[in-house]
């Protein structure tokens, strides 16, 4: 039996990533579209009657008519003009069928595509509990396609769709007459298809939504969200970091003890352990970050949250489209750029382009543990306050002030907004599913340790043999490290950092680092183990301990300071040459993150040393 190539399409917010997860469960894989940085989700599932159905998760889009690039490509790959990408045999759209006024729009457009089509009706319990009532059967009469009820959150909400996917391919639906008034169509369609039983002023949403959306309650509830996202970072993931931490510590004294003292064992614990095993201790953290991110986003919550925010980021001359961009770069700034892609106004796109490498990525958490662990005591304020997770708080916030700053700044010659006032639907509110969370949280982890075992054990290495050869001639005071590459470079790099009260260890670590920001506690750990006169096999566990005897609490806060700006990252670099089509923005965002990074530096170093 032949493939089914099916193409699954909707507006933002239907559900159809957790439609897709139910179907496809970890056979999926997550990639972009070739010459587009836009998200291309692939999976694969078997029907009931063995049938083979391969599974292509589209961007969200509001119209065929596209407006953004995510939207240009749902066009073209289900009209079977995307150059590269197999047509689909049938088009899958899921609709809200709690808000089915703006989603049915799309639905009649689908008619048009020329291809056959079924419309999953996505949310029908939520429906229920709303009061709403709607008749499947004179809902398909009226669309021409048929029409089907799931819930992508739970594990059988989808037995009705698999039904329909093992019979034969429904009809390609008739094409509306040209110049039919859509949304007049649509009114026609929910007044003759549901009915409601009770008032929509009776909903749990709109009683949520004068706490969540209230002009002075809003914006507390969250900062409160925030703030104690944060404090979770490090009160939460302590534990589980202390027992990565000792199994690295283990591994390495095992290792340690079966190899002969040689290059062969210092390559493996030096190099690989000692660098490799510093970062991995920090995923925890990173995944509890995430975990926050996905349930705000899962909730419902986050396109409220940038409702409430628009009025605060037109102060830096933006609008609230620019809040969602800037919350994922959070998590990475390469995916937030490429969100960037929902902003219509071109200069407040590129302004959000600009700024989000001054988000505070989960890249730099490595980085920040490190220093915050080492330095700052580790006791609670006002009794129920972490004064580490209030550090890490103020870095973050550090971070977005100064992106508000340099979006103002940005904007002081163009004080015209062509942004229109900021109009968004607001999704019903979810419980976040557990299963969607946890393949979230996995593709993070995988991504995270695909990119340890890659570029970080890579770098590490090359930095370890940077760091052992040539060797010291024969009665050669100090370390070895110090006759290396590794510390020759060091070395000449020292008059340009010293201002900013870095050694030479930290110069060489900022050169990997560039690959990848958590690189640098890797090679801080390769570095100190090399050159630390102590068991070399402790040295990835011990880092933290190790750095106050080396370095000056100023010194610390001069390197936080230095990564809340510096680039150290060619990735975010690369996708804004792909999302702007100019080195020169690459440039201009390179010097002035730079600039803003020595210039945080010298002044936090000098300061401390005042005080």
């Amino acid at each position: 039996m032949t493939t089914l190539n099916i193409a699954l399409v909707g507006n933002p917010n239907c559900g159809k990533t957790a439609l897709f997860n139910l179907l496809t469960g970890s056979r999926q894989k997550v990639a972009n579209y070739a010459g587009a940085t836009v998200e291309r989700k692939e999976g694969w599932f078997t029907t009931a009657g063995g049938r083979r159905v391969r599974l292509l998760d589209l961007p969200g889009a509001y119209s065929l008519n596209a407006t953004s690039p995510d939207e240009a490509v749902t066009r073209d790959v289900c009209a079977g003009t995307y150059r590269g990408e197999t047509p689909p045999d049938l088009l899958v759209c899921v609709a809200d069928a709690t808000n089915l006024r703006l989603h049915l729009r799309f639905v009649l457009e689908m008619r048009a595509i020329g291809r056959p089509v079924i419309l999953a009706l996505n949310m029908v319990d939520a429906a229920r509990r709303n009061g709403m009532e709607i008749d499947l059967p004179r809902l398909q009469a009226e669309l021409g396609m048929p029409v089907v009820a799931t819930v992508g959150i739970r594990r059988n909400g989808a037995c009705s769709l698999l039904e329909e996917l093992d019979g034969a391919l429904p009809p390609v639906p008739t094409p509306l007459p040209p110049g039919t008034d859509l949304h007049a169509m649509v009114r026609g369609i929910l007044a003759d298809c549901v009915t409601h039983s009770s008032p929509l002023s009776d909903r749990m949403e709109e009683r949520l939504d004068r706490w969540v959306l209230h002009p002075v309650w809003g914006p507390v509830l969250l900062v409160v969200l925030l703030f104690f996202m944060f404090q979770a970072v490090f009160a939460w993931a302590q534990p589980l970091m202390d027992g990565i931490d000792a199994g690295m510590g283990m591994l390495g004294q095992a290792v340690g003890r079966m190899l002969p003292p040689g290059v062969i064992r210092s390559l493996i614990v030096d190099g690989v352990i000692a660098g490799a095993g510093s970062v991995v201790t920090f995923l925890p953290q990173i995944l509890i970050l995430f975990l926050w991110i996905l349930v705000l986003e899962e909730s419902g919550y986050l396109p409220r949250a940038a409702f409430l925010l628009d009025r605060f980021m037109s102060v830096a001359g933006l609008s609230g489209r620019s809040f969602i961009p800037l919350l994922s770069s959070f998590a990475c700034a390469v995916p937030g750029i490429m969100a960037t892609r929902t902003i219509q106004n071109p200069r407040d796109r590129l302004i959000t382009i600009l700024i989000a490498p001054l988000m505070t990525c989960s890249a730099r958490l490595p980085v920040y543990t490190l220093l915050i662990g080492a330095f700052i005591p580790h006791r609670s304020i006002a009794g129920f306050l972490n004064l580490q997770g209030l550090v890490l708080f103020g870095l973050y916030a550090i971070g977005i002030g100064s992106a508000l700053l340099v979006a103002r700044v940005l904007r002081w010659r163009n004080t015209d907004r062509q942004e229109a006032t900021l109009l968004m639907e607001l999704p019903a509110y979810r419980l976040p599913n557990p299963r969607d969370l946890a393949l979230g949280l996995w593709e993070r982890a995988r991504i995270f340790l695909v990119r340890v075992g890659t570029t970080i054990v890579s770098l590490t290495v090359l930095l370890w043999g940077l760091s052992s050869f040539p060797p010291p001639p024969a009665g050669a005071p100090g370390p070895a490290i110090d006759w290396s590459l590794a510390g020759r470079i060091g070395h000449l790099m020292l008059p340009v950092f010293a201002p900013l009260g870095f050694n030479w260890q930290i110069c060489i670590a900022l050169i990997p680092g560039l690959a990848a920001r958590e690189v640098a506690v890797g090679a801080l750990a390769t570095v100190y183990s090399l050159g630390s006169g102590t068991d070399t096999d402790l040295a990835a566990s011990q880092l933290g301990q190790m750095l106050p005897s080396h370095w000056s609490l100023a010194t610390a806060l001069s390197l936080l300071a230095w990564y809340v700006y510096a680039p150290q990252c060619v990735a975010t670099l690369a996708v804004i040459r792909r999302e702007t089509l100019s080195w020169s923005m690459v440039g201009l965002t390179a010097g002035y993150l730079f600039a803003l990074a020595y210039a945080a530096a010298f002044l936090t170093y000098h300061i401390a040393l005042m005080f």
